[in-house]
């Protein structure tokens, strides 16, 4: 295993930011190459420990010859967002400096303009150096895995319709609950590097990408931080490395047996009102179109203090808020369903 640094320049005196990145060597030339990120948003765990447990595996099979394509690491993606705490309080899902998400805003280039991502780094302010960096290394593989998680949420993942169903071997090798299908034209991340993908021919846009994949896999929820979770998270990313003939090994065949859904049918239940929330369903469970779910309690101790939240339709509780103190509109659950949602929305990403 290689461990480098690449060092970004802070925007104010003696301020410096380290990105480790470990990289595996692989013996096959003509092999897929693999990028794996984490904690993109710093304050998301599940992906950077199971990363902790996957390079142990993977040094192992390194010192047997056993790594085929060249793999690519990067543990803790964002050293910025890491440092950003407010009154004792980790804020590492936005950039306090220009408010923008840490997963938003990535360049949507032509792969045949990879090179410009690092030019000219010191005309761009600290987040957005880091930002090209990753993106310049995600576009030198062909497979590219972003390590997320949501709040209170099931195994889940976005998946451009341009990788599926080819990806359904990731998606059974990490035991998901769902996959939720999106067209890829946002600024997230994983959605950068299929963009440049689709347009390697500027002005021509690729509906198929065989033999590629850029995708956000969200591993379950903040909390889900401990040894055994880490270990299975780590053996599921392993099995698709062996899947995909980047490791050498044995590995049992798995199908995905979960819904696999366009965004436009993942329904999500916003508080009318802020309040205590009391919820009566949990995530994984299956509902039926009018069930309650939650109750906001809006004037607590007075008559009608209190206001029902109804299933829209039916389907499977995919996420849930931790929170139990909520503002209005404020996001409370997700429920990935067989129908499009009537609410209106605008096109993209689910939230910011």
């Amino acid at each position: 295993m290689d461990v480098s640094e690449i060092i970004i320049p802070g925007d104010t005196p003696g301020t410096t930011w380290r990105l480790p990145v470990l990289r595996f060597a692989g013996h096959d030339p003509k092999a897929a190459k693999v990028y794996i990120q984490a904690a993109l948003h710093a304050g998301e765990l599940p992906g950077t420990v199971a990363l902790h447990f996957l390079c142990e595996r993977l040094r192992q099979a390194e010192s047997e010859g056993g790594i085929v394509g060249d793999i690519t690491i990067v543990p803790q993606a964002n050293p910025i967002g890491a440092a950003q705490s407010h009154f004792g309080e980790l804020q590492g899902r936005f950039d306090l400096g220009s408010r923008t998400n840490f997963n938003r805003d990535f360049p949507l280039i032509s792969i045949a303009d990879r090179a410009t991502l690092i030019e000219d780094l010191d005309d761009y302010p600290a987040t957005d150096r880091l930002k090209r960096q990753l993106l310049h290394m995600a576009l030198g593989a062909d497979l590219v895995l972003d390590l997320h998680c949501d709040d209170e949420s099931l195994q889940y993942a976005y998946i451009d319709e341009a990788f599926w169903p080819e990806a359904a071997d990731l998606a059974a090798a990490l035991d998901m609950q769902a996959v939720l299908l999106s067209d890829g034209e946002s600024s997230a991340f994983e959605e950068a590097v299929g963009f440049a993908w689709k347009y390697e021919i500027p002005g021509e846009r690729r509906s198929r990408l065989p033999g590629r994949l850029s995708v956000t896999v969200e591993l379950r929820g903040k909390r889900d931080v401990d040894p055994a979770l880490a270990k299975k998270d780590a053996d599921g990313l392993w099995r698709f490395l062996v899947t995909r003939g980047i490791a050498s090994g044995e590995t049992a065949a798995t199908a995905f047996s979960g819904p696999a859904v366009p965004l436009d049918n993942v329904e999500i239940l916003r508080a009318p009102e802020g309040g205590a929330v009391l919820f009566h369903r949990n995530i994984g469970e299956r509902v039926a179109e009018g069930d309650v779910l939650a109750t906001i309690v809006t004037r607590p101790g007075q008559p009608g203090g209190g206001i029902d939240l109804h299933a829209p339709q039916a389907g499977l509780i995919l996420t849930r808020t931790s929170d139990r103190l909520v503002r209005r509109r404020g996001d409370l659950m997700k429920i990935a369903c067989d129908n499009p949602s009537k609410a209106s929305r605008k096109a993209g990403t689910l939230e910011n």
